[in-house]
């Protein structure tokens, strides 16, 4: 049976049995427990209060999924764990779908200013001091909150948003497993509709319809890179088309409860040349160090490092020099794609159960090609655990012997 080619796009969407059974919504109770921490968080820091603006952070903490505009929509979180949120007044409806009536909103009329109302809410819960103020929050409200609470040291809110959302429950975890499933999924179909001269966009387009049909959101991100682009770490512009013998590289991902999937497969179209497959190898290798690196309580930069030595006594590199690897090893993932903690050289961060990284010491190869094997890991008190697993060979990525 052939893992690259040798199928067509009708006949993978056909075979896709939706099936979220097994998937479970983060429930209130769990949202409490965020809260609870982020207030012990902010009384052991001296911070009287977190301002969320719309972001990921407001989802986290209180279920409110809203759209950064022009407007401050968000929410005050008081050091003893009381949420006060502010909102346009003609918005008041429509937060109420999520928050219920009991949900305790300060309203602000157009002709208003918002961040005066934020001042009075502090004023209101007799809180001074710091201030933490969303990361996620851009500069227009950031510069409002500053000029209305002059009487306040306003703080990055990430010593308390990044401490929090870094560390995953096991609900969490299951969501990024249930869409990363998917993912894997779609990337081993995808794999077989290749054909010459299919476009990257007709590719791309069936990669969006199958992470529907299995039930995800629609592609969050899709590069699908052909030959030479696939040495650009996040792709070219411009349509491609496939011809044998070209690396192809595929990095994409979907959402399940808003939790994100980011997989990467490479592989050959065709029969692989010495190369390609020495190179393969050699990637594949790197991403094992790196995984086999991550232990509980070692730094975040020795996980990148591990990779890095395998790449470097290769020949490649060193550092971030290319031919070898130009960026970071990993990222952590969760509500947002790119989110706390790096694995990234001086970052001292010790790893720390419930942390989730991508795995990813992509391999450019200046004018000829690139290689990157891209799964996911999370921290258990026992050492990392797969998502994933690795791929299998540079032709059957996904262990199925065979090739176009």
């Amino acid at each position: 049976m052939r893992s690259i080619g040798g199928s067509n796009a009708a006949t993978e969407l056909a075979g896709i049995v939706k099936d979220l059974s097994h998937v479970r919504p983060i429930t209130n109770q769990e949202r409490q427990q965020r809260r609870d921490k982020a207030s012990a968080l902010m009384q052991q820091q001296g911070i009287a209060a977190l301002v969320l603006s719309a972001s990921t952070s407001l989802y986290y903490f209180t279920g409110l999924s809203w759209y950064q505009s022009e407007r401050l929509v968000g929410a005050v979180m008081t050091n003893s764990g009381k949420l006060i949120f502010v909102s346009p007044a003609f918005e008041d409806s429509k937060l109420r779908e999520t928050l219920g009536d009991q949900a305790d909103i300060r309203l602000w009329e157009e002709d208003e200013n918002p961040y005066t109302l934020v001042a009075q809410i502090l004023k209101d819960e007799n809180l001074q001091g710091k201030v933490a103020l969303d990361e996620a929050a851009p500069f227009f409200i950031a510069d409002g909150l500053g000029q209305a609470l002059s009487s306040y040291v306003i703080v990055n809110a990430m010593v308390i948003t990044a401490e929090c959302r870094m560390h995953k429950s096991a609900n969490e975890i299951a969501l990024m497993q249930a869409a990363k499933n998917i993912t894997l999924e779609v990337q081993r179909r995808t794999a077989k509709i290749l054909r010459e001269g299919i476009s990257s966009a007709e590719v791309a387009d069936f990669i969006n319809q199958a992470h529907r049909a299995f039930g995800g959101s629609s592609s969050t991100f899709c590069i699908v890179s052909f030959g030479l682009p696939t040495s650009i770490p996040h792709g070219p512009d411009g349509v491609q088309y496939l011809k044998e013998g070209d690396m192809v590289l595929i990095d994409t991902g979907c959402m399940v409860e808003r939790y994100h999937s980011d997989i990467t497969r490479s592989y050959v179209f065709g029969e692989p040349t010495a190369r390609q497959r020495s190179m393969w190898d050699l990637e594949k290798a790197a991403q094992a160090a790196a995984f086999e690196a991550a232990q509980i309580g070692v730094p975040c930069e020795v996980v990148d490092a591990a990779a890095r030595r395998v790449l470097e006594a290769a020949g490649l590199g060193p550092g971030y020099k290319t031919p070898g690897l130009p960026h970071r090893t990993g990222h952590g993932i969760g509500l947002d794609i790119h989110e706390w903690t790096y694995l990234v050289k001086g970052n001292k961060t010790p790893l720390a159960a419930g942390m989730c990284f991508s795995n990813e010491p992509m391999i450019c190869l200046d004018g000829e090609f690139g290689i990157r094997l891209e799964d996911h890991f999370y921290m258990t008190e026992q050492g990392p655990k797969w998502f994933t697993g690795q791929s299998h060979a540079v032709d059957a990525p996904f262990g199925v012997s065979g090739s176009a």
